[in-house]
């Protein structure tokens, strides 16, 4: 049972997205994708809309931005699709250091043909 005012019911979620439960499949928002405000919030904005731009000044992840808003990651994720369709943010994946260090791959190859 929901205690009295809470902001996670689901009818507010459901009018929070106008309705849409997913962002499909080619949604660029995992879990750690990195957020950028790309705008100022304006005025008339959905008060998610304006909080996410707050967050997002600097890179944020998609978790982060959601634990913040205290909203589910699915719903975090459809605004954030609103966001980035309107321009407001910006969206990129972290940078994985490649691994071209030619002792690492000997090693790597070492243990490969010890197996």
């Amino acid at each position: 049972m929901n205690r009295p005012g809470r902001d996670d019911a689901p009818d507010r979620l459901y009018t929070l997205t106008q309705g849409r439960s997913g962002t499909g499949s080619d949604t660029p928002f995992d879990l750690v994708t990195l957020v950028v405000a790309e705008s100022e919030p304006v005025a008339g904005m959905q008060s998610e809309h304006v909080a996410i731009l707050k967050l997002t000044r600097s890179p944020t992840s998609v978790v982060e931005i959601a634990a913040e808003l205290r909203l589910p990651v699915s719903i975090t994720r459809v605004l954030l699709c609103d966001l980035l369709a309107a321009g407001r943010v910006s969206a990129r994946h972290p940078q994985r250091p490649a691994i071209t260090d030619p002792d690492i791959l000997e090693q790597v190859l070492v243990g490969l043909r010890n197996l």
